[in-house]
């Protein structure tokens, strides 16, 4: 049995609320929580006692979207790498992509990855089931109890991930009991625009054309395929990675979220650089979606603030840097983001822009609302004790020297942010503390309701 701990004299963020207080940990579980900054009759010495003055408390963010790159591309990333970075952020949960290599299109697959994470995260985990043209029946034997969901690439991925036989999908889309998680970009259009640019520039399209060939067209006649399919079928369908103005009237925020069957999400790089980035960033921002204008971003921060809107993910893909020094068709798309996403969406607060409980809502709770998440996400006795400790006045610039991603780089290279994470619990173990990581113990696999 763990020694009990006492985080107190904190200020805590959760359920739309702040408020001084405390709470008591005890064998990995939230045992109580205090409106007392300091219960003077739990301070003993049998506890941990972390006087987190100063600072926020909040519940770990959960990242619904994540390439850890194992097995098969551990040459860019893994699971203990990525798992190290993103406790360093605050991220205590993630959920990651089956575009791996092999490809996680069979049971047996999938299970591979839950093992390895087993040995090897400091974060919990769950793994998507991949979906391909020819694999549905194995797909719909995914049991929606420990698996978060199912992801179906409506854009091309790696190996041949890519769906666009109508018959798979809405065999998938109708008989499918778990969330059907989506990447909606229009593949034909893309082929096209593609085409158009190397007959214009050969193989040396300029990357400021990203935006132009994977359009805010082949975006939206996407995800319009997905919404309507899912609305014909009663799907739960999850859209990912959200990136332009024009697709934000399909989504409404008339329902309260644990009421929706059609939710949504967007990406921290798609909230924070524009299109005139790519001047400055070229192929280190090259993400699928692509980012697009400053009205798109603007409209996407509009639609988190009013709800169109649910989750706030990272899409942390890295490469390294020599894949990613390349030519617009040979540099692969995404990037590392996963220990800055919850610094990053701080600023926003320090902006006037968004509140504080607004971000602990989009990063928090809605993703353990979106996936029926079991007993975390918020700040609840009973709850496991995934807990983040934030100093908003510890301003700290991100160098090649504080990074922990494998690859050894961020987009974010020397952005100066106001706030940083102090103190990382994962299940009531304290894995990160001011710096240092605390590799005694590893994450869970996340359960759900359904």
């Amino acid at each position: 049995m763990n020694k009990p701990v006492i985080i107190y004299n904190a200020l805590l963020v959760n359920e739309g609320k702040k408020y001084p207080g405390a709470l008591l940990i005890s064998d990995g579980i939230i045992e109580k929580v205090f409106d007392d900054p300091v219960p003077q009759a739990h301070m003993t010495d049998n506890a941990l006692l972390i006087n987190a003055k100063g600072k926020l408390l909040i519940p770990g963010v959960i990242d619904d979207q994540v390439h850890f790159r194992e097995p098969g591309l551990t040459h860019k990333a893994d699971l203990e790498s990525e798992s190290r970075a993103a406790v360093a952020g605050g991220v205590t949960s993630f959920m990651e992509m089956p575009n791996t290599s092999p490809p996680t299109l069979t049971q047996e697959l999938l299970e591979q990855k839950f093992r390895l994470a087993a040995e090897k995260s400091l974060a919990n985990y769950s793994f998507y089931m991949g979906t391909s043209n020819d694999n549905a029946d194995e797909v719909l034997k995914t049991n929606p109890g420990n698996v978060c969901g199912i992801k179906i690439f409506l854009g091309a991925s790696t190996g041949n991930l890519l769906v666009d036989d109508h018959k798979t999908l809405e065999k998938i889309f109708s008989d499918s009991k778990m969330l059907i998680a989506v990447h909606c970009e229009d593949e034909n259009i893309i082929r096209q625009n593609s085409a158009t640019m190397k007959g214009k520039y050969g193989e040396n399209v300029p990357i400021a054309m990203h935006p132009a060939i994977r359009s805010r067209e082949a975006c939206y006649k996407s995800s319009e395929f997905a919404v309507n399919l899912a609305k014909e079928y009663g799907t739960r369908l999850h859209v990912l990675h959200l990136s332009t103005a024009d697709e934000m009237g399909l989504f409404d925020n008339e329902l309260p979220l644990k009421e929706k069957k059609i939710t949504s999400e967007v990406c921290v790089h798609h909230l924070w650089f524009a299109q005139e980035d790519y001047e400055n960033l070229g192929t280190h921002i090259k993400w699928n979606p692509a980012i697009k204008s400053a009205s798109d971003r603007e409209a996407l921060l509009q639609a988190l603030l009013d709800n169109r809107l649910d989750v706030v993910a990272t899409d942390h893909a890295p490469h390294t840097l020599q894949e990613k020094s390349n030519t617009y068709f040979n540099a692969p798309s995404g990037g590392p983001l996963v220990q800055h996403a919850l610094p990053a969406m701080l600023e926003f607060f320090h902006q006037g822009r968004m509140s504080l409980e607004k971000i602990v809502e989009k990063m928090c709770h809605a993703p353990a609302i979106c996936f029926r998440v079991k007993k975390r996400g918020y700040i609840r006795p009973g709850y496991y004790a995934d807990l983040v400790l934030v100093d908003l006045n510890a301003k700290h610039t991100v160098t090649k020297g504080n990074i922990y991603y494998k690859c050894g780089w961020s987009p974010f290279e020397g952005q100066t942010f106001h706030s940083a994470v102090t103190h990382t619990f994962v299940n009531g173990n304290l894995v990160y503390e001011e710096g240092r990581i605390h590799d005694t113990a590893k994450g869970m696999r996340l359960l759900f309701d359904h």
